[in-house]
């Protein structure tokens, strides 16, 4: 896993607030409750004691795959970017050509995705089928149900 993750400085200090977070508030509390369990004697039959030392295993799988991104991040920088074609960081209306509903999708880095409020993944395979395209274009995405096709409405920038 050497890929590069794209993201934004925002995305980046929020995986590693999270990170903070889980390391130094969860992560005390759940050794709390090992010790705790780990008082009341036998572990072999102590749910508590083998309950909270999953806990504990799932939480710091959690904070190496977070940990992994903040290392693989490459931090984009919004000023160098194209600003006629769908790229990294941009708002995109599209056009459902077989459905004919319009979507607007921004295209984000790790850590700032929100799938609810069109809020996409850059690396996604709907995002990259969209990149480099210009208003007016169509983009033909392979999806598990078939293909996808999008026309361009326009395209645009938060500042």
């Amino acid at each position: 896993m050497s890929d590069r993750l794209p993201m934004t400085r925002t995305g980046f200090n929020k995986i590693k607030a999270e990170v903070e977070h889980l390391e130094n508030e969860e992560m005390p509390l759940i050794e709390k409750r090992i010790a705790t369990a780990r008082g009341e004697g036998d572990l072999s039959e102590n749910a508590e004691y083998h309950g909270a030392r999953e806990s504990q295993g799932m939480l710091q799988a959690k904070i190496n795959l977070l940990r992994d991104k903040l290392a693989r991040a490459d931090l984009i920088d919004m000023t160098n970017l194209p600003r006629d074609q769908v790229v990294f960081g941009c708002t995109v209306v599209v056009k459902d050509l077989d459905f004919g509903d319009e979507e607007t999708f921004v295209l984000v880095g790790h850590g700032e995705e929100d799938y609810d409020n069109g809020r996409i993944l850059a690396s996604s395979p709907l995002a990259q089928g969209l990149l480099g395209k210009k208003p007016g274009e169509t983009a033909e995405i392979e999806v598990p149900a078939g293909t996808m096709r999008f026309e361009v409405v326009s395209i645009s920038f938060d500042e």
